[in-house]
């Protein structure tokens, strides 16, 4: 047993009156979130001089005073929000975020409860709101709840994100280790032969989307009829997100049930972007969404997840003699080793190259020559010709 920070997600069915309440938290939080960093940035700009989270909740304490309409905020979520400008600064500073932007009412609506969170009689009863907002409660909470954050959706749905510290229980160990291939012709390949099909989730929706879109821009903006057409579009971007959500979630609770030990390559999916023709594709399939969601729960379940180095010619190696194909272009779905006579499937032998190269990787960290996990043993680099040697660290980058 161990203890992880679990969130559950419910949908929250409010009152007419609860929406009015819940807009004005949206609204006030987002207010004092971009007051305070436009003061930052003023302050900077002409003193040469950083603010920091207590010089701007003292200033907050003699706004509210002045503003008569935050004293229906609840205050500690207005505090939070400066937690948040702050922690945004240092994750700029430190090289872990792009400098904070203004919120826009646009996007997702959110205001956080850091404290007095209680579930009772399936309704969730927060400061401001006493008598409760009415849960949709699809499962049980277990663990303690920390904190809750209500959220609003562009398609005006409320749903209430409950953040609790549970103990948990990791799944059994199966001896195990898979190589995968992340691609865009199937979601991904396993080093078993297991193919995980792309959905293409925007392709299957870009037509009916298009229409949608193409009618929005037809509307005047405020009226009924946009509102009803922003909606209906919204609803579209929705079920994407969603389809894809339902996808990675249910990929990784398998991969991580089925295997200790998981290969992947570093790709430089910022990168990959850069590449026009391919970038609505890549965006398409998620890649990092799918890599974060994977080492979370391999760390809840103390399982591995292993990267490759992003350079290594996982596709144009042989993973029978290890000759290298340099010619091999992103159209080449098969190929044939000239040097064995091997027929490869592209993505299968990359899947197989990367657990491969994770073995050998995995025995020099050890410091052991004949370890190898099984009968699959990378084939000795030695085999391979001078010039395929210097050639192996200028492989494209956007090569999977």
């Amino acid at each position: 047993m161990k203890i992880i920070k679990y969130s559950y997600k419910f949908r929250l069915n409010p009152t007419e009156e609860q929406k009015t309440l819940l807009n004005k938290h949206f609204g006030s939080v987002r207010w004092i979130y971009n007051y305070f960093l436009n003061k930052r940035k003023e302050e900077y700009l002409n003193n040469r001089k950083s603010l920091n989270y207590y010089d701007q909740a003292a200033e907050l304490t003699k706004i509210k005073k002045n503003n008569d309409w935050l004293y229906e905020i609840c205050a500690q979520s207005l505090q939070y929000s400066l937690k948040c400008l702050d922690q945004s600064y240092q994750n700029f500073f430190n090289k872990r975020a792009k400098f904070p932007n203004f919120k826009s009412k646009k996007n997702r609506n959110s205001y956080t409860i850091p404290q007095d969170v209680k579930i009772e009689n399936d309704k969730l009863i927060v400061i401001k709101f006493n008598e409760g907002i009415k849960i949709i409660m699809e499962r049980q909470i277990k663990g303690k709840i920390k904190k809750a954050t209500i959220s609003k959706t562009p398609t005006g749905k409320y749903f209430v994100s409950i953040l609790t510290e549970k103990e948990f229980t990791p799944v059994e160990k199966t001896n195990k280790s898979i190589g995968i291939d992340l691609g865009l012709k199937d979601f991904l390949v396993l080093s078993d032969g297991t193919k995980i099909k792309n959905p293409r989730f925007i392709k299957h929706y870009e037509r009916i989307l298009r229409l949608n879109q193409k009618s929005l821009s037809r509307k005047t903006k405020g009226s009924k009829r946009y509102e009803r057409k922003r909606l209906r579009v919204a609803r579209i971007y929705e079920k994407i997100t969603n389809s894809r959500i339902d996808l990675i979630h249910k990929t990784t609770c398998d991969l991580i049930k089925n295997f200790d030990i998981i290969y992947l390559e570093d790709l430089n999916v910022k990168g990959m972007m850069k590449n026009h023709k391919l970038a609505k594709a890549i965006s398409d399939v998620c890649w990092s969404t799918f890599i974060t969601t994977l080492t979370y729960k391999s760390l809840w379940n103390d399982k591995q997840v292993i990267h490759i180095d992003r350079f290594f010619p996982s596709s144009k190696t042989c993973s029978v003699c290890g000759w290298i194909k340099q010619d091999l272009t992103l159209k080449d779905r098969e190929w044939i080793c000239p040097k064995c006579g091997t027929n490869h499937d592209r993505d299968k032998n990359a899947a197989i190259n990367i657990l491969n190269e994770g073995y050998r990787l995995e025995n020099i960290s050890v410091g052991t020559t004949d370890y190898g996990r099984g009968d699959k043993i990378r084939p000795d680099l030695g085999t391979i010709d001078e010039t395929s040697k210097k050639r192996k660290h200028s492989v494209s980058k956007t090569e999977f």
